[in-house]
């Protein structure tokens, strides 16, 4: 069994009115060291071994379901772990 964490984000490229808004809203609470804030999102997967490559599996995952490859990026973690 695999554990899988994926972190989505919009690209640098690409405008985060939701950041924009946390970013104004901290500083407005006079936390004034914060200057920039992005916002993603974040999934944990639990996959089965199989003949395909995880990280093959992942990637496919990940393009056609959990991020818009046109506006967002992904990254992802895998960690082996004990069935239950």
């Amino acid at each position: 069994m695999y554990k899988v964490k994926v972190f989505v984000t919009l690209r640098e490229s690409v405008l985060d009115p939701q950041g924009k808004a946390v970013t104004h809203s901290l500083n407005s609470l006079n936390y004034n060291e914060v200057k920039d804030v992005r916002i993603g999102k974040y999934m944990e997967l639990t996959l089965e071994k199989s003949e395909r490559d995880i990280h093959e599996v992942i990637n496919e995952i990940c393009t056609s379901l959990l991020a818009n490859p046109v506006i967002e990026d992904y990254r992802y973690e895998v960690e082996e772990c004990v069935a239950q």
